[in-house]
């Protein structure tokens, strides 16, 4: 798993530091889960929240689970993890999920010396500047943006370099050689009755079968 500086360096200040991992987790996968790990590994998080999605608004128009499964297989997918909590911020939050919101709100909850990284994919980063209040977003949070190995990251760290016009923090990338799973695949494989073990914790896929979800 290598690290790469995509910005200013972050030294470990003795503060507080906690993760906000967003995402639809339909469903959650040991690509979320180890990428969340690396992270928190890597920059001395004490804390990573996953936050699941309510209404994404960049999946308009897809069919996406309920709140209440994806809410309880990203539970069931962390529960062995100490650092790792769940929160229903977005899912109990009328309207779309947008980061923005969903950062300003934990950084109320925290006191004001917390350091707050939002974790997200390079499919999502790469179009950081077109999310809601991006610029203001940017001055909010430090960004660790995950990446899977060997794909072409030109065009990523371009755009995360016109990031870094607009933020006071850190930006850095990280390879997760788990992002090689998906949810999309997952979906599909439940779908023509192919097997999921192993891309995904045993119970989800108990609960995914059971639920009847992705049929």
């Amino acid at each position: 798993m290598q690290l790469r500086d995509a910005g200013t360096p972050c030294e470990r200040s003795g503060i507080r530091r906690v993760g906000l991992m967003g995402g639809t987790f339909d469903p959650i996968h040991y690509g979320h889960l180890v990428t969340a790990e690396v992270a928190r590994a890597e920059f001395s998080l004490d804390l990573v929240i996953f936050v699941p999605a309510g209404i994404p608004p960049h999946k308009k128009g897809i069919k996406i689970s309920g709140g209440t499964d994806r809410y309880m297989m990203t539970v069931m997918a962390t529960v062995t993890n100490p650092y790792f909590e769940v929160s229903r911020t977005e899912l109990d939050r009328p309207g779309p999920s947008y980061a923005i919101d969903t950062v300003r709100y934990f950084k109320e909850q925290f006191d004001a010396e917390t350091e707050v990284f939002f974790i997200t994919g390079a499919d999502a980063a790469i179009e950081i500047l077109t999310w809601k209040d991006a610029t203001d977003l940017l001055k909010e949070c430090g960004f660790i943006v995950a990446t899977r190995p060997g794909c072409s990251t030109g065009e990523l760290e371009r755009r995360l370099q016109e990031a870094r016009l607009h933020s006071t923090h850190c930006i850095y990338m990280v390879e997760v050689p788990a992002l090689a799973i998906s949810s999309t695949d997952i979906r599909r494989r439940v779908e023509q009755g192919e097997p999921i073990r192993y891309l995904l914790p045993s119970n989800v896929e108990t609960y995914v079968h059971k639920a009847g979800l992705y049929r």
